[in-house]
């Protein structure tokens, strides 16, 4: 199954997610650069600007990377990725993933609204489940995961971050999963 790419113009009535582009570094870091972001994060080094140009130039180089716009204020407010090219994914399967937020925007609502979003677009685009990796000691964003309707695989992963390295473990989410769980698609 070949699939399109993953740069979506996506929005509803509280975000606008649109694909990343170069010239939002600035805007992205200033989120980016507040440590608790990246607290219990695996890669707890990420608000640092050397990290974090890293990250955000391999983001443009997936040509699946987007950023979040609170659609009130016009602010870049976080970003996220797709991508369908790397362990443990398989045919039929994308990741969403690098996801973080400004700390005044978490609580949930605006998760719910940006994964909404960003699964819809990847189930009408063919895919068949959509992948979370999360660091096995990342209790906040398992949590979330949960929240949304995340199910824990058997599935792991082990990356390097910061140094170390570090176990994930994989959420997914299927089409019928997301038509009658907490992401309802009519919400």
């Amino acid at each position: 199954m070949m699939n399109p790419p993953m740069r979506p113009t996506l929005s509803d009535d509280r975000v606008l997610i649109r694909p990343l582009a170069a010239d939002d570094f600035d805007a992205l870091f200033a989120v980016a650069s507040d440590p608790l972001i990246w607290e219990v994060h695996p890669a707890h080094d990420r608000w640092q600007e050397p990290v974090f140009r890293k990250y955000f130039d391999e983001g443009l180089a997936s040509n699946g990377a987007v950023v979040f716009v609170d659609q009130s204020t016009g602010k870049i407010i976080g970003g996220s990725r797709y991508e369908s090219e790397r362990d443990p994914i398989q045919s039929g399967e994308v990741e969403i993933g690098w996801t973080f937020m400004s700390r005044e925007y978490w609580g949930g609502e605006w998760n719910r609204a940006v994964k909404r979003l960003m699964l819809r677009h990847a189930f009408d685009a063919g895919y068949e489940a959509a992948l979370f990796l999360v660091g096995e000691h990342n209790v906040r964003s398992r949590r979330a995961m949960e929240k949304i309707g995340g199910k824990l695989s058997d599935r792991t992963t082990t990356t390097m971050l910061a140094g170390v390295p570090i176990i994930h473990v994989v959420y997914e989410i299927r089409p019928d999963d997301f038509a009658a769980g907490p992401l309802n698609i009519s919400a």
